[in-house]
């Protein structure tokens, strides 16, 4: 039987770095709990002359990913480079060597997870992915195993920790985003181009592996809906206080019968989105802080649940990528090919993702008006027009001048339907710049 599985890493950042640093202090530790040695055999880094934290002996490095993946040695391949060109090659390759393998990248699966998890069936080979999202919290294997017999009626996230830093300080300082953001940029919570995570799209890749897993069929990138925090302005977030709301940037995947028009629905289906709306503040996704993350998934059995920790970073991530060479390792040693499927075979066709256009909610609109008579009478005529219902509307007072803010609480209605409707408002003579449109998560439904 075997006694040790051997290692093969494929870069050497900070997450490479971590799980090598974690599989060399704990070798022993999670040789006593696996039953089983894991060893590094072989290591291919971008630049062996870099500086680093820890040293990898020379007998380990390897000239490119190829001399890992086709090493006779390596049982294992660990796939921590980033990107999606060069690392889909290196996970194909060692895939169709029937070789396991255990990634951390979400860009890589959100582009190209279809194409990988045929490879890995078709050569009898497993892909675990555990670290691609949410960084230390096991998402991915509540998901596919601890609530294998539930079906996801709902799933909410904070799953970009960048994002969630700057509205959290936005909301504590009452700071502008701009200000957030370079301060971000100068401690390191965010990339000196930070349009990945402020536009949406890292919360974008992994909320649509979650939406594939949560629904037994493979969610392409285009069809998740994409919004960033660039417009929500300190203004918002005080008037989401004064509503009683926080705003989050939520990736958001639920089912929802899709109303077409009033009175009629679509066909069930579900909505695959990211954007910024505002949460109740009793709500816990509104107390989750700073750049931690946090999924509250909602069963047909277990209700709701929560799973919080930290989002990114060497060491939650590495976390992640060590259970996944745990249950590699033990997949190996008992020649398990696939313990439960990534997918539902009999869940295709089944269901399918809603358009945007057709996705119902309630919704927060910031306008800026002059401030003359009559002006809110012309705002309603355009929502009763299209048959929407104002819950409230008020102009904060404070705000002096010819153009002031004005709230407006909306009531339930279609995506396609409210944008038709600020296009027209936005054309009103007494309306100045684009309205500010945020989403009201309506977290007691589904």
């Amino acid at each position: 039987m075997m006694q040790q599985v051997n290692l093969g890493l494929i870069g050497g950042g900070t997450v490479g770095g971590a799980v090598f640093a974690a599989l060399s202090e704990r070798a022993d530790l999670l040789t006593a709990r696996l039953g089983l040695r894991l060893s590094v055999v072989s290591m291919a880094v971008r630049d062996a002359s870099r500086p680093r934290a820890f040293e990898i002996p020379a007998s380990l490095l390897a000239k490119d990913w190829k001399a890992v993946v086709h090493n006779p040695n390596v049982h294992v391949v660990v796939e921590l480079m980033g990107g999606t060109t060069t690392a889909r090659e290196a996970v194909l390759a060692a895939l169709q060597h029937g070789k396991p393998v255990v990634t951390a990248n979400k860009a890589l699966l959100s582009a190209h997870g279809e194409e990988l998890f045929a490879a890995a069936r078709a050569n009898l080979a497993n892909l675990y992915y555990e670290a691609s999202v949410a960084g230390g919290i096991p998402i991915i294997k509540i998901l596919r195993e601890s609530l294998v017999g539930n079906r996801t009626l709902a799933l909410r996230g904070i799953v970009n920790g960048t994002c969630n830093y700057i509205l959290t300080r936005m909301k504590l300082e009452g700071a502008d985003f701009a200000d957030v953001l370079a301060d971000a940029q100068r401690l390191g919570f965010a990339e000196a181009d930070p349009s990945l995570d402020v536009d949406g799209h890292d919360a974008a890749h992994k909320t649509g592996i979650l939406a594939s897993l949560a629904h037994g069929f493979w969610v392409r990138p285009e069809q998740v809906h994409v919004e960033g925090i660039r417009h929500v302005s300190r203004i918002d977030i005080q008037m989401a206080e004064r509503l009683g709301y926080t705003i989050k940037l939520l990736g958001v995947v639920k089912n929802m019968a899709a109303r077409a028009g009033k009175g009629r629905r679509s066909k069930a289906g579900i909505l695959v989105a990211v954007y910024p709306a505002l949460v109740r503040n009793d709500h816990v996704l509104a107390s989750v802080n700073h750049a931690f993350n946090a999924v509250a998934v909602r069963g047909d059995m277990v209700g709701e649940t929560l799973f919080y920790g930290r989002g990114a970073g060497g060491n939650p991530t590495a976390s992640s990528v060590l259970s996944d060479l745990a249950d590699a390792a033990l997949d190996l040693r008992h020649d398990s090919h696939e313990r439960v499927p990534a997918f539902v075979p009999h869940a295709r066709g089944k269901t399918h993702v809603v358009p945007m256009a057709e996705a119902v909610s309630r919704y927060y609109v910031r306008l800026t008006v002059m401030d003359r008579p009559g002006v809110f009478a012309r705002v309603a005529s355009v929502l009763g027009a299209a048959k929407i219902g104002i819950s409230s509307i008020f102009q904060p007072e404070g705000h002096e001048g010819e153009a002031v803010p004005v709230i407006l609480m909306l009531h339930d209605a279609s995506h396609a339907v409210l944008q038709k409707a600020m296009a027209r408002i936005a054309r009103l003579p007494a309306v100045r710049g684009i309205p500010t449109v945020l989403r009201v998560e309506d977290t007691e439904g589904a």
